[in-house]
């Protein structure tokens, strides 16, 4: 019997990017549409790329100015480079030829830096998408100007598949939730079971994946994630949905439908049928309750025939009539 603590969270995307431009410019065309998925790379919008394309043409041209001037500077230090060798120049005249080159060679090398710089933001004119995802609602529509400046997002993008949902459970399961999980089919992962309030029929099925790091002083509980594949998209980004953690399983555990227990003046209790079909009263120490099950700590063993119907109706030593029982009862001597 799993060992499970329930709490209510709230659906949140594994990763949601905000999408602003990078460079200014008048937006030309946008290449989806509102609440369209999108893959990685896809492109989302233009900008007016022609002031970039032209500052590109002007650094790649002061680039290739200078680099002609370095060429030739280089050239005249190292002739001055072999007459300073016979006293023909000055040494004075040859560290000023080869602090020109040198000069010009720097320049060129800042000129190369610019056109990256301009190539860069030529690409910039055209907007990606960085990661997969579901597009938001458009903030700014084809004809207006966009700058780098902005705090609002064109659009933003939520990865939906695979989700996560945040949730807290009370920091006196920490002990449990620090204690390797049970392996199972599904693996050393605890499973975490998410309800849509929506849809109280579908139950998904995620892996624990994140353990804060801290307790919560102001609310003595410990956050936690859940992962979950999401692959029809049952969860949506900012619902709440009920959750339940699996911390382990009880592979030993002795369980009683919910119905058996009464509960009294004194307690809880069931009542007991003997082999002879006469009952009697049993308290119980109840642990938890698992659906339709309730886990017994004390009180009964595995085997043990008890009252599921009728209790009201009971006084200690009455018979009972059972009705439609499997031959696993019969064997202990209790005739219907």
């Amino acid at each position: 019997m799993p060992i499970q603590v329930t709490a209510t969270g709230s659906v949140e995307p594994i990763q949601t990017v905000a999408v602003l431009p990078q460079v200014q410019g008048v937006l030309l065309r946008v290449r989806f549409r509102e609440g369209d998925e999108v893959a990685v790379g896809q492109v989302l919008f233009e900008i007016d790329p022609r002031p970039y394309e032209a500052a590109l043409q002007q650094a790649k041209a002061t680039l290739a100015r200078d680099l002609v001037q370095a060429a030739n500077a280089v050239l005249e230090a190292d002739r001055y480079g072999a007459l300073v060798a016979n006293a023909s120049v000055s040494k004075e005249d040859y560290q000023a030829k080869r602090a020109a080159a040198d000069a010009l060679i720097a320049a060129a090398l800042a000129d190369s830096a610019a056109v990256a710089v301009a190539r860069l933001n030529l690409e910039y004119a055209t907007i990606r998408a960085p990661i997969a995802g579901r597009t938001g609602g458009l903030q700014i529509r084809e004809g207006n100007v966009v700058r780098p400046t902005t705090s609002t997002p064109l659009v933003t993008i939520n990865q939906l598949r695979p989700i996560l949902v945040r949730f807290a459970v009370p920091a006196t399961q920490l002990p449990a939730l620090l204690r390797p999980a049970t392996r199972g089919r599904g693996g050393g992962a605890r499973r975490v079971l998410a309800r849509p309030g929506r849809d109280t029929a579908a139950v998904l099925v995620g892996d624990l994946s994140f353990v804060d790091n801290h307790v919560d002083s102001a609310t003595g509980t410990v956050l936690l994630k859940g992962r979950f594949p999401n692959r029809d998209e049952t969860l949506w980004p900012g619902e709440f949905v009920d959750v339940t953690l699996v911390l382990a399983v009880d592979s030993a555990a002795t369980v009683v439908p919910v119905q058996a227990v009464v509960t009294g003046q004194q307690g809880t209790y069931v009542f007991v049928v003997a082999a002879d079909g006469r009952v009697s009263q049993r308290p119980v120490t109840v642990a938890r309750t698992v659906d339709t099950l309730a886990v017994i700590a004390d009180g009964v063993t595995p085997g043990t025939l008890v009252v599921t119907d009728g209790q009201l109706r009971l006084t200690p030593d009455a018979r009972v009539e059972i009705r439609g029982g499997p031959a696993a009862e019969r064997t202990l001597g209790v005739q219907p």
